[in-house]
């Protein structure tokens, strides 16, 4: 099947990048700020936690079936775009099936669930193309990224009447609760293929050489905890509104995002000389903490700020 997209030509390869792009946590990255200060931060939030989500499932799937990319198993494929990470489930068809379904859950369109739809289907399909995933990789991506879509939308709304009626201790620590929940997702899975011994075939080690890593775990359950302990602290401040005219929108958003690069720079340019070794313990914790106040600016630190600017108003 990927020789057969292959075949039909170089000219697919810009439009294939383009919706690839859109599966992507850099674009989602992007989008979330946007959504959360300046759209709905319901459901910027909800668009944040699924992303988090199902970033650490994937990771854990991925670790736990460690199958190959393409371009590892055969010389036939042209490799138009190239991963380190185990191939299967796809990421990008995953977390593009959560969060492009969130976005038209929040819109209540059946034009939205269609063009979701739409996406979401180029985007695995670009996978395909580019020689990244095998379809069943795609396949698979699909599936978990519904059943997790379908979880959310289902108990979203119990579960944060539940963390209201929390003291401000009790919702901090429910959030760090559920960042360690991500990270024993992803270690359980770890530590099997660090016990085993496992290796890499020697046809496609050069490419999964640096597959076996908990950063991305950490990273997620970091930004997760930051993004949950944050939100409770604003709550207890009266909230924000991310309403208002589209200059002061715009305004949120370039200061928000310039938070943003300090924390998340900054601090990975200071931890990186205190510690350069990225892949022991105290590094995975210094990662914890760096993503943790990236979190915590998005739901907490940027609101305060565009309230005390005037850029936005409390919520009603």
């Amino acid at each position: 099947m990927i020789l057969a997209l292959q075949g039909l030509g170089g000219w697919l390869m810009a439009p294939m990048e383009f919706f690839s792009f859109l599966g992507t946590e850099q674009f989602f990255l992007v989008i979330l700020p946007a959504l959360y200060w300046c759209v709905s931060a319901s459901v910027g939030l909800q668009v944040g936690t699924i992303l988090l989500v199902n970033g650490a499932v994937n990771d854990a799937f991925k670790l736990a079936l460690h199958g190959p990319r393409p371009y590892w198993y055969s010389p036939l494929v042209k490799p138009y775009a190239t991963e380190t990470s185990f191939g299967v489930p796809s990421g990008h068809a995953q977390i593009a099936t959560g969060v492009w379904g969130v976005m038209a859950a929040g819109l209540k369109k059946g034009w939205a669930w269609l063009a979701a739809g739409i996406v979401i289907f180029l985007i695995g399909l670009s996978r395909l193309y580019l020689a990244v995933h095998f379809p069943h990789d795609v396949l698979l991506g699909w599936i978990i990224g519904g059943l997790l879509l379908w979880l959310l939308l289902r108990f979203w709304s119990p579960a944060a009447a539940w963390f209201k009626k929390l003291t401000l201790v009790r919702q901090v620590l429910a959030a760090f609760l559920a960042s360690l929940v991500l990270i024993i997702i992803e270690l359980v899975p770890f530590l099997g293929l660090k016990l085993t011994g496992w290796q890499s075939p020697q046809a496609w080690a050069q490419y999964a050489g640096g597959a076996v890593t908990l950063s991305g775990a950490f990273t997620s359950a970091g930004v997760l905890f930051g993004l949950l302990a944050g939100l409770a602290w604003m709550d207890r401040l009266g909230g924000f509104s991310s309403g208002g005219p589209a200059w002061k929108r715009i305004l949120r958003y370039l200061l928000g995002l310039l938070g943003v690069l300090v924390f998340y720079l900054g601090l990975s340019l200071l931890f990186g000389l205190i510690v350069p070794d990225r892949e022991a313990m105290l590094p995975y914790l210094l990662r914890y903490v760096r993503y943790a106040l990236v979190g915590v600016w998005l739901s907490l630190g940027a609101p305060w700020v565009f309230v005390r600017l005037g850029l936005a108003e409390k919520a009603a």
